[in-house]
C-alpha cells in the first residue's frame, strides 16, 4: 500500500525544466516593452515567483494593468507553444512507477492546463488524473486552498494520504492552509533563501528527484 495515495505535483521546476527555457525568458521580453528599466537576473525572477508569488508580483510590484496582464499571458503563450522544455531526469520513470502501483496523480500549477497535458503525454505518455491551471482565475489558484480540498473531496481522501510537491511558497502555503504533507523540489533552482526557508519548513527537503521515489515507493 501506498503512504502517500495521491500525489499532488507542480508543473513547473518541479515536472519540467521549464523556467529557464520558457517562463524567464517570455517575461523578460515582456518587461522589456512594459517595464524596460528593469533586467532582472534569472534567480531574481525565480525568488519573485517564490516570494511574494507571481501573482503579486504582477499585481502589486509591477502593477500591471488589465491590458498589460494580457499582453504578458498572451506573450508567454507564444513562447510555450513554441518551446517544449525537457522533463528532470527520472521523473517520467518515477511517475510510471508511481502510476502502475496505482497511486494518484494530480497536478496544481499555475501554468495552463493545455500545456501541462501536453507536457505528461510528451514525456509521460498519460495524462494526469486532475489539472487545476492558471486559468481556473485567482479564487482557484494556489495558494488558495480550493484544489486541494477538490482532490481530496472527489476521491475522498484525508489530508495526510496527499503529498503536496512543488518548488515555491504558494504551493507550499497551500498545502499548510489542508494541512497536506509537503515537499520540496530543490533541483529546479539554486536560489539560497528558497532552499533555506525550505529546510526550515517543509516536511521533505529534496535536492534530487531520487529522493522523491525513496519517499513514494
Amino acid at each position: 500500500m501506498l503512504k502517500y495515495p495521491c500525489l499532488v505535483l507542480d508543473h513547473d521546476d518541479t515536472v519540467v525544466a521549464s523556467t529557464p527555457s520558457i517562463h524567464y525568458p517570455s517575461f523578460m521580453q515582456c518587461l522589456h516593452t512594459l517595464r524596460p528599466e528593469i533586467n532582472w537576473t534569472l534567480e531574481e525572477f525565480m525568488y519573485y515567483n517564490f516570494e511574494p508569488g507571481f501573482e503579486l508580483l504582477c499585481n502589486e510590484i509591477l502593477k500591471f494593468t488589465n491590458d498589460e496582464m494580457r499582453f504578458q499571458e498572451e506573450n508567454w503563450k507564444q513562447w510555450a507553444q513554441a518551446h517544449q522544455p525537457p522533463m528532470f531526469e527520472g521523473m517520467s520513470e518515477l511517475l510510471k512507477k508511481y502510476k502502475k502501483a496505482g497511486g494518484i496523480i494530480c497536478v496544481v500549477s499555475h501554468s495552463s492546463k493545455e500545456v501541462i497535458q501536453r507536457d505528461y503525454q510528451r514525456l509521460c505518455g498519460f495524462l494526469p488524473e486532475k489539472v487545476f491551471g492558471w486559468e481556473l482565475g485567482p479564487k482557484k489558484r494556489k495558494p488558495n486552498p480550493w484544489p486541494l480540498e477538490q482532490i481530496m473531496k472527489e476521491y475522498a481522501l484525508k489530508p495526510e494520504q496527499l503529498l503536496m510537491v512543488d518548488d515555491l511558497k504558494p504551493g507550499w502555503q497551500m498545502a499548510m492552509d489542508c494541512n497536506v504533507p509537503f515537499a520540496f523540489a530543490g533541483w529546479g533552482n539554486k536560489v539560497p533563501q528558497i532552499h533555506l526557508f525550505m529546510q526550515e519548513n517543509a516536511r521533505y527537503y529534496m535536492k534530487e528527484v531520487s529522493q522523491l521515489q525513496k519517499i513514494l515507493l
